[in-house]
């Protein structure tokens, strides 16, 4: 699509895009931001990524390429553009690293961490191998790049199965989201223990025999809000609701729900079915991209919690950044390298 020729055609298409979703007083506030953002990308030849959970002014105005952490790693390896802007988390502006050592990748925020990556260290995957030796590590790709490193590949909540029934091994150590772990073992017809939290231990080689899946208890700080109880109401006012759960909620959540994937699948699967109305249960400005991008099918709303990280991920920012060439991300060569091991096995699979 062409860059709008000033702030007013900016408004108008934004209007035309986000009308149901946001109020216009917001969209004529940020119309001006919008318009200087893209015309200081094209200036500086700069490429901007998107994750789903932007705020939806931003989403669906500024950046070249959007979508979940997996589509957005694959654009990030082939990418033309310099500097990339990438706008989401930090663990994803790691990854656009990893993949392009040789550009400049900007965090439009100074922190923008995740609960996820921060509950786990390197030093922490060190000490599971050590435990269990032999054992493959299949890192969440939501993780900090010296994690990835200590991995032997990365997976998204799309394709977590898929990395784990690659590898043909009986046991498997995946870190570190315990919903999504638990998911997946159950997908994969696998047993599951947490040993931070056993109390025996478990270090010997008989426990795997018993055990097929290593897991470890970092959350979502959003997704493991959603409960049973959540669904039984939704269901109870809207019977014929069709609800989808992202793979980070609670197996319990998943299980009374219609469908669980990624952002992606989840996306996919509201554009090819038609249903009375949907709910999904995922970060709220997900929920209102989708309803953007579908504006004659009902969403409903249960937003139990804004992620705070990437609600820091601001159009001012994005445009600070662009600006002030801020704020910049390294990658320390002998961990990127490791790293970049582990997420091309990934992408490989797809």
């Amino acid at each position: 699509m062409a860059v709008a020729t000033d702030v007013q055609e900016t408004y108008l298409r934004m209007v035309e895009k986000l009308k149901e979703v946001v109020p216009d007083f917001e969209l004529k506030q940020k119309a001006e931001l919008v318009f200087e953002i893209n015309r200081l990308k094209a200036e500086k030849g700069a490429v901007i990524l998107g994750h789903n959970y932007m705020e939806p002014a931003l989403y669906h105005t500024v950046p070249d390429f959007r979508g979940d952490s997996l589509e957005l790693s694959r654009k990030a390896a082939v990418v033309k553009g310099d500097p990339i802007v990438f706008c989401g988390v930090r663990f994803m502006a790691e990854t656009a690293k990893i993949l392009n050592p040789e550009k400049t990748v900007l965090l439009p925020a100074k922190e923008a961490g995740c609960s996820l990556a921060g509950s786990i260290t390197a030093e922490d995957v060190r000490q599971l191998k050590q435990r269990f030796p032999g054992v493959p590590v299949v890192t969440y790709v939501n993780t900090y790049a010296d994690v990835k490193a200590e991995s032997d590949i990365c997976c998204t909540s799309g394709n977590a199965a898929a990395v784990v029934e690659s590898l043909k091994t009986d046991a498997v150590i995946f870190l570190p989201d315990e919903y999504l772990a638990r998911n997946v073992a159950k997908e994969t017809g696998r047993h599951i223990i947490f040993p931070i939290s056993h109390p025996n231990g478990l270090r010997s080689a008989d426990v795997l025999l018993e055990y097929a899946m290593v897991g470890w208890n970092g959350k979502c700080e959003v997704h493991e809000r959603f409960t049973v109880e959540d669904v039984q109401r939704v269901r109870q006012q809207f019977p014929d609701v069709v609800i989808l759960a992202h793979p980070e909620c609670p197996p319990e959540v998943v299980a009374v729900s219609d469908f669980s994937g990624s952002t992606s699948a989840m996306i996919k699967y509201v554009e090819r079915t038609h249903a009375p109305r949907y709910l999904l249960l995922t970060e709220c400005s997900m929920g209102d991209n989708v309803a953007a991008e579908n504006p004659d099918k009902e969403m409903l709303r249960l937003c139990s919690v804004r992620c705070p990280h990437m609600n820091q991920i601001t159009l001012q920012d994005t445009l600070d950044a662009l600006r002030y060439n801020r704020y910049q991300i390294e990658v320390p060569e002998e961990i990127r390298v490791r790293a970049k091991r582990a997420v091309d096995r990934m992408l490989a699979i797809g």
